[in-house]
């Protein structure tokens, strides 16, 4: 029988050092309270959840796997970060290819810190007419957010933090972490 990894209290992740920040546990649990909002809100209904890549690919897993309503699922990828600071250039790199016109759709993101990102997707997405447009991120800069849209489903606020694990990234790597960490500036 394989027994749960043990969170690491510090990791490495290319040239940095990031701490414990949350717990799979605690993960586990956000994603499970989204999931029974979504349930509530989509009864009799089939959404098409629209994961954003590269992060959001491992909350967008959990998620469906938590859902008891039916779904469909795609993807789309959407970059504003280079190393850890946004460059506020936002590049499409894979579009949508399902008809969303008259569909539910709930964007599925990691992280939502200035919602630069974000604004840019729902501006393309309203273009096609979905029935209705609605946002799960598992966490929120609430401090470093500039935009003006509503989240409809919001796992965690957390403060302006660079943070890795759980999908979330350092140029690429530190994805595949189950726990979140932050970066450790005691060690910079």
């Amino acid at each position: 029988m394989l027994k749960p990894l043990k969170p690491q209290e510090r990791i490495r992740v290319r040239d940095k050092f990031f701490s414990l920040y949350i717990s799979k546990e605690r993960i586990d649990e956000t994603v499970s309270g989204i999931a029974r909002l979504i349930d509530h809100d989509y009864a009799g209904k089939t959404p098409l959840l629209l994961c954003i890549l590269n992060g959001a690919f491992i909350f967008a897993s959990d998620l469906v796997r938590k859902l008891e309503t039916p779904c469909e699922i795609s993807f789309v990828k959407y970059s504003s970060y280079h190393g850890m600071e946004s460059s506020g250039k936002i590049n499409r790199l894979i579009g949508l290819s399902e008809n969303i016109r008259s569909r539910d759709v709930i964007i599925v993101e990691d992280i939502v810190d200035t919602g630069n990102t974000m604004a840019k997707l729902l501006d393309d997405l309203k273009q096609f007419e979905p029935s209705s447009l609605r946002i799960a991120c598992f966490c929120f800069k609430k401090e470093a957010f500039r935009e003006n849209f509503a989240i409809d489903y919001c796992g965690l606020v957390i403060p302006d933090l660079f943070v890795v694990g759980y999908g979330l990234d350092y140029d690429g790597s530190g994805r595949n972490f189950p726990d979140i960490y932050q970066l450790d500036k005691t060690l910079l």
